[in-house]
Formats: C-alpha cells, structure tokens, sequence
C-alpha cells in the first residue's frame, strides 16, 4: 500500500506543479511540503486539508485506514450491473446493496460506486422513457425512423430498449476488464445525485 507522502507526490506531479507552487498555493512553508513527501514528516489535521484542497483530492484517498485493495471485488462490482437483465432495476439494486456493505472497506470502491450508481440511475431513467416517448409519439416520430423501413411502433419500443440494454451490459464488461488491469477508469459522472 502507498504512503501518504506518495500518493501526495503523485498528486502534486499529476497537477504538474512544483513543490514550491504547492506551498505557495497551500500557505504552508516549502520545508514542511518536502518533508512530507521525503517521508520525514506525517502530514495531519489542516496541513493535510490544505494540500489536500490545494491538489483538489479527498483526504479519504489519502487515509485508506482499515482499507484493502481488492481488484476482483471492483470487477464483480462492475459485472453486478448484468443483473438487470434478469432483475427489472437490478442493475441499480445489487450494486447499491454491494456499495452500501463494502464501500468503507476497499480502496476506491467509495468514488467508483457513486459513479457507477450515478450513471445506473440515469441511463436507467433514458432507458425507460424512450419507450415511453416512442409508444405515445411514435407516428409524429415515423419520419426520424425511417431508416429503419417503416418498423411497427412495437418493434421500435424493443429495439431501442434492447440496444440500450446491449450498451449498457458491454460498458459493465468494459469497465471491468479495465479497472481489473489497474486501469482507473470509470463511468462517467453526467449527475451526480449520490456522492
């Protein structure tokens, strides 16, 4: 597991600045920064919060006490999405259910779990209504379908349902594959209700 001094320093790198820029910016001395990251100084109570707010990152990132770092786990997370096809919403529910339980004992589970809920609930919400929208304007909508050869409104209610769920089921396997290489990439953040 990284110290704080480095996940600091990789912050600091990261936003491309000197240390002498981060004590600048964060109105602590330039000796104090360098000997935090030289690992000569343990960095606590509003030293840490003025880094912290300076790098723009969670102190919760940098004090992952108690926490393990479990790749396998986020992997299933993400997959636990693939419920939905058997369980209506289920692509919400068992992965609220996992982030509620596990979220304050694996690293990164807390960021990655509210976005990846974020993203659930919204893409659920399209995903229902533009059903909805083509049941009840689809003859006003006939012209934009065309392409399709004239589908009865039946067939263009399952069609976009289907090829919402398709995107969504692969972006589930996607991501999982990456964040299970260690690559830190995750669902986009288009509204954020939960934090």
């Amino acid at each position: 597991m990284e110290s704080i001094a480095s996940k600091i320093k990789q912050a600091r790198i990261r936003k491309g600045m000197s240390q002498e820029e981060l004590a600048d910016q964060s109105q602590i001395s330039l000796r104090t920064v360098q000997r935090i990251e030289n690992e000569q100084n343990e960095p606590r109570g509003k030293t840490l919060q003025l880094i912290c707010d300076t790098l723009q990152i969670n102190i919760e990132d940098l004090l992952d006490y108690g926490k393990k770092e479990d790749r396998q786990f986020l992997m299933f997370f993400h997959l636990s999405v693939i419920c939905g096809v058997f369980i209506p919403a289920g692509n919400i529910i068992l992965p609220m259910i996992l982030w509620l339980t596990k979220r304050d004992k694996i690293i990164g589970l807390n960021r990655v779990g509210a976005r990846l809920l974020n993203f659930q609930i919204v893409w659920t919400i399209l995903s229902y209504s533009l059903p909805i929208v083509i049941m009840f304007f689809g003859s006003d909508l006939e012209p934009y379908f065309q392409f399709v050869d004239n589908i009865p409104t039946f067939n263009s209610i399952i069609y976009s349902f289907g090829g919402f769920s398709f995107i969504n089921y692969a972006l589930a396997v996607v991501f999982a594959i990456l964040n299970y290489r260690d690559k830190q990439i995750t669902y986009p953040s288009i509204i954020p209700m939960i934090k």
